[in-house]
């Protein structure tokens, strides 16, 4: 009976979570919804869809429209079929078609030359953990130029003043560096779990910013800004000209994984929506940014007094009973027990009626109880055995630890 229970529990627990396969319709889409400013195409996606990150396989381009289009506030989204397939369709706000037709969505996300169009996650939440290096593998900050003293040798420095830097290439054409001190790792849990300390990177701390003045051993740079005060043993690197990309399109692992929150940035125990998280999931494990996850809260621990006394045999039960009967003289049991034995019945029908749990005795076993789907995250950033990834949706509470997997 117990194991019929733990699989009932199991099998409603997944019934909350999303199928990988059938693309589920909101049944309480609107049919057609006009864009408004902030919005994002996962949330005009939510009002239409049950699993909002699957709008791609609806949204397609349509192959006589050159340029896919972006979806701009004021354009009028609808729900439509086509050969029983779902397909959302935009309409300029204007009220005219666009080519003088209804075109098809397409996930292309807006540019810098298209300002104007929504996003397709709030990119704002995330936007200074794309320029930032936020994960650093075991000795990486030790490779970095480092800071050895300020102009007046104290050991503190803020925004200002000179600071002395060695370890920075000869005829290095950079000028621009930032500024990084090593912080907690990050430890994995399941390692953790079987006694092992598997370190799976470094946070990297933005102390702040600076521009090198002179070269040579050291080097002098000023301090043009600072999140905290720049100590001796800071470390260096340049800054990146490259673009970082904003574009996210929702999609798939590439293969099943399974791993767990590792920590939330800013630090609170019960994470919600538009919280970053940081995963032990990373490159290694064929994660990419725009990789949807499912978060499971993980299974709660249970004590079980009932199965393990299951077996017992009918005499240990009895002296079990007798046993606490006799150390507990006044328990109202006792005046059932006498009746019951006069009435000719066994022991065995008895142990229906007594609850032998209340015996310190009795025999007990931990059980853990399914995982519970309760939200799903988007990754924006990996690292070699680290990702970031932002909370989009959340269905019951969050935790640290909690799994994630693939959808």
């Amino acid at each position: 009976m117990l194991n019929k229970i733990l699989i009932l529990i199991a099998l409603f627990a997944f019934s909350l979570a999303p199928s990988a396969d059938e693309l589920a319709i909101n049944p309480d889409n609107p049919g057609k919804y006009t864009v408004t400013k902030g919005d994002t195409l996962w949330d005009i996606s939510a009002r239409f869809l049950e699993q909002p990150w699957r709008w791609p396989e609806i949204w397609n381009v349509n192959p006589q429209i050159a340029n896919p289009h972006l979806i701009y506030p004021g354009d009028i989204i609808s729900l439509s079929y086509q050969d029983g397939m779902p397909v959302l369709n935009v309409e300029r706000g204007t009220g005219q078609v666009v080519s003088g037709r209804t075109v098809k969505l397409s996930p292309q996300i807006r540019s810098s030359d298209n300002v104007d169009a929504i996003q397709t996650i709030p990119v704002d939440a995330i936007q200074q953990f794309l320029e930032r290096p936020l994960v650093l593998d075991d000795n990486e900050l030790e490779q970095w130029p480092y800071v050895v003293s300020s102009y007046d040798q104290h050991l503190i420095a803020a925004t200002g003043n000179t600071i002395y830097v060695r370890g920075i290439p000869e005829g290095d054409d950079n000028k621009r560096y930032s500024i990084y001190r090593q912080g907690e790792p990050y430890i994995d849990p399941k390692a953790a779990k079987q006694g092992q300390k598997v370190i799976l990177g470094y946070e990297a701390i933005y102390v702040g910013d600076a521009i090198i003045e002179k070269l040579g051993d050291p080097a002098s740079a000023v301090i043009t800004s600072v999140d905290r005060e720049v100590l001796t043993g800071d470390r260096l690197v340049a800054q990146s000209n490259e673009d970082i990309s904003s574009e996210f399109i929702p999609s798939s692992t590439s293969r099943e994984v399974d791993g767990q929150i590792l920590s939330v940035v800013d630090g609170v125990s019960q994470i919600g929506q538009y919280q970053i998280v940081v995963l032990n999931l990373g490159d290694e494990q064929g994660i990419e940014p725009g990789n949807v996850l499912g978060i499971y809260q993980s299974g709660k621990v249970v004590t079980d007094r009932f199965g393990p006394n299951l077996a017992d045999r009918p005499a240990e039960k009895a002296a079990r009973e007798a046993e606490f009967l006799d150390t507990n003289p006044g328990h109202a049991s006792r005046a059932v027990r006498q009746i019951v034995n006069a009435m000719g019945e066994t022991i065995d029908a008895f142990d229906k009626t007594l609850p032998y749990i209340a015996n310190k005795k009795a025999k007990t076993e931990q059980v853990t109880l399914p995982e519970e789907y309760v939200g799903v995250a988007m990754v924006f950033r990996t690292f070699s055995k680290i990702s970031y990834a932002l909370v989009m949706e959340t269905h019951g509470a969050v935790h640290v630890l909690d799994a994630v997997k693939s959808l």
